[in-house]
């Protein structure tokens, strides 16, 4: 019998994470080594958002370079994971009352490559993208991680890309002023939420447009709404637990959420 996988959701931050070593991204290279070996890994990113819903159907899909104004060395990262079009049609069929596309075009963006690049280095796991599809409430992105939960025991690890605070227009790029208080309270309430009615059929934090700070510490939802897949995903045995905890520029979480 395959061990159930986890389903983790990583703070991923700053792109200049995936070539820094600092406390993070030891977290995360600690998490490769410790956790089951997947089959294959399923990526809820932030940075792919689309009309409709998309899933990466490709055999070799590219590494994508979706930032600017970053060093070159940056740029040079590639992360050449196969890619798994199998699990492709898996995603489709489990998302049953949807029109989701097979997608061809896309590849792996930074949310996904910046955290595995330190989880996985050798890029030796195959990799399958789903997008996020802009057209679905918060509740609709949770109810499809319930959807995907089955994929958990057939060896597949759900892994949600984001923040649970992301303020980029506030965010201090130098080291002065240090964390936004609003940012950190926030964070906090996310934490405080997170072991209540895990499993059940509506997590308390799918209103998390409702929490006081939402609007200030998520003026768009893009990289909220991943960590629903994973509650979503979650199974009423299931514990979580906060690996690693921090902000990124005074305004971006770095909380990552491991369900197991």
């Amino acid at each position: 019998m395959t061990q159930r996988m986890p389903a983790l959701f990583l703070g991923h931050g700053n792109p200049m994470h995936a070539i820094q070593e600092n406390r993070y991204t030891e977290v995360w290279r600690q998490l490769g080594e410790q956790l089951p070996r997947p089959k294959a890994i399923l990526v809820i990113s932030a940075h792919w958002v689309t009309q409709g819903t998309a899933v990466t159907a490709m055999t070799h899909p590219r590494t994508i370079h979706d930032f600017g104004q970053f060093p070159q060395a940056l740029f040079d990262v590639q992360y050449p994971a196969a890619g798994d079009p199998q699990l492709a049609e898996r995603v489709k069929q489990r998302l049953s009352g949807s029109n989701v596309m097979l997608d061809h075009q896309w590849g792996l963006d930074h949310g996904t490559w910046g955290v595995l690049v330190k989880m996985y280095p050798d890029a030796d796991i195959p990799v399958v993208q789903l997008s996020l599809d802009a057209a679905l409430s918060p509740e609709g992105h949770y109810q499809r991680g319930e959807q995907l939960s089955s994929l958990r025991d057939e060896g597949i690890l759900l892994l949600a890309s984001g923040n649970t605070v992301h303020n980029l227009s506030m965010a201090r790029w130098g080291k002065e002023g240090g964390i936004y208080p609003w940012a950190e309270a926030f964070d906090q309430r996310v934490q405080d939420s997170l072991c209540s009615e895990t499993g059940d059929s509506h997590h308390q934090l799918v209103d998390y447009q409702q929490l006081p700070g939402a609007q200030l510490a998520n003026p768009t939802p893009e990289h909220f709404l991943p960590l629903l897949y994973i509650l979503g995903a979650a199974h009423a045995d299931d514990t979580i637990s906060v690996p690693v905890t921090g902000m990124d520029m005074g305004s971006i979480s770095m909380t990552s959420i491991l369900v197991q």
